[in-house]
């Protein structure tokens, strides 16, 4: 059994974990940096050791800092979260050489997920569909994917996700300049200049399905809609998917559960589809092999708690539930809260929270690592928080979100909070008529 467990990661998600793992009777050993060693999570920790300065360089990406801090603490398994090394096959590899268990999926599917290029060829071997493109290893090449696939078209990194090394080119004459900098943010996030062609759809949402599995079985947990983003990275998430059709909907399950199936997939894992908003027609998109950011919102229609799953299938057990087990209950939607000025183009906004509220009641989760007095470091990624709402159905948990909001403040620091008070009341998101243009539209006031 697991007893000591490695939180390798910060912010919410090491406080989420440390919540599941205590309730569990596990203990938690966070792994944190010298700008982390008096936040939240460390203070909640049974115990804390630092990994390394700062810079995320020399911390939470350093394979060889956080495995021997692992092996110091003399722990049974080492959590990833999400982000930094949660999808490295090689650091999977390296917890495995030192005797520790990974709470993820093996190897073998970090390989196959991990490669853009790779999940497309296995996803295509399980059968599910993909939008047309393909590999551009050299300008030659992009040009010939370009004129096949039509414009407009995205460029892809092939090494990772999260919009980054993801540019849009609505023409030819944009081609080159885009390919430049698509490779150069390629390079720069993943040490990888890798990137692929894939047809873009105007009017596309952003669909995904929860699985879980123990390497045997393979379960899916409903769907989450994320198409409401920025630069490609989401900003609002909600569960179920609302406005498809029940036969496009148990489809888009299928195929999900397919894909894991094919790689025998271990533990928490989504994949990603580009479903088209007219047709619903959907296509593959990618899958990511660890818990998500927006994992709360299946938890509230389902009741399952994603992190407990994923250590009981990490410490060698069968699931703990089965398909037949998994009921949707009601809607919930989620908001990101950064520390941006959404107004200055995003610009993250570090420095000391002078005053954090959250609201709280019925219906009402949040999961955050900040409070009043937290300083805000300037070098990870800006999320403070996320609020998660509920509610009998998808217009019940729309309403509780715009109340919620109204009691939600931030001073100190730039925050988005105003932003999803502006996307709360817009009309489309009220009549659930979202796509990923969703925000070009958006009212900036």
């Amino acid at each position: 059994m697991i007893r000591r467990l490695f939180i390798a990661n910060r912010g919410e998600i090491a406080l989420r974990i440390i919540r599941t793992a205590r309730r569990l009777g596990i203990t938690t050993v966070l792994g944190c940096s010298e700008a982390d060693a008096e936040s939240l999570p460390a203070r909640f920790a049974d115990e804390v050791v630092r990994v390394g300065p700062a810079a995320s360089s020399q911390s939470y990406l350093s394979i060889e800092r956080v495995i021997a801090a692992a092996r110091g603490a003399q722990v049974c398994a080492i959590h990833p979260g999400y982000g930094f090394l949660s999808e490295k096959a090689e650091f999977a590899q390296a917890v495995a050489a030192a005797g520790i268990l990974f709470v993820g999926p093996d190897v073998s599917s970090l390989r196959a997920m991990g490669d853009k290029l790779k999940a497309r060829s296995v996803a295509v071997e399980a059968g599910l569909p993909v939008v047309p493109g393909g590999a551009g290893a050299t300008r030659e090449e992009v040009r010939a994917r370009a004129r096949e696939t039509g414009y407009p078209l995205l460029l892809k990194a092939v090494a990772g996700g999260g919009g980054r090394g993801m540019k849009r080119v609505d023409a030819p004459e944009q081609l080159e300049a885009q390919v430049d900098l698509a490779m150069a943010e390629a390079l720069a996030a993943f040490g990888d200049a890798r990137i692929y062609v894939e047809r873009y759809i105007a009017q596309g949402r952003h669909v995904e399905v929860q699985l879980l599995g123990d390497g045997t079985t393979t379960l899916h947990l409903g769907t989450r809609d994320c198409s409401i983003q920025r630069r490609f990275q989401k900003l609002v998430e909600e569960a179920p998917a609302p406005a498809i059709p029940a036969v496009k909907r148990e489809a888009i399950h299928a195929a999900a559960v397919s894909l894991g199936r094919k790689l025998r997939y271990r533990g928490a894992g989504t994949v990603e589809f580009l479903v088209d908003a007219r047709t619903f027609d959907f296509y593959f998109l990618e899958m990511n092999a660890r818990i998500q950011v927006e994992h709360p919102v299946t938890e509230a229609i389902t009741g399952v708690d994603l992190i407990e799953q994923q250590l009981l299938v990490a410490d060698g057990q069968r699931l703990g539930i089965s398909q037949d087990q998994i009921h949707i209950d009601g809607h919930a939607i989620e908001v990101r809260i950064n520390a941006e000025d959404w107004r200055a183009d995003f610009r993250p906004s570090p420095g000391r929270i002078t005053r954090a509220l959250w609201p709280a009641g019925t219906g009402i989760r949040v999961d955050t690592h900040t409070d009043t007095g937290a300083l805000v470091p300037p070098y990870y990624d800006s999320l403070l928080g996320k609020l998660i709402v509920s509610g009998s159905d998808r217009s019940a948990a729309v309403q509780r979100l715009q109340q919620a909001l109204q009691c939600l403040e931030i001073e100190g620091v730039k925050s988005t909070v105003d932003l999803h008070r502006v996307i709360a009341a817009d009309p489309r998101f009220v009549r659930a008529d979202v796509t990923t243009r969703f925000f070009e539209g958006l009212a900036h006031g």
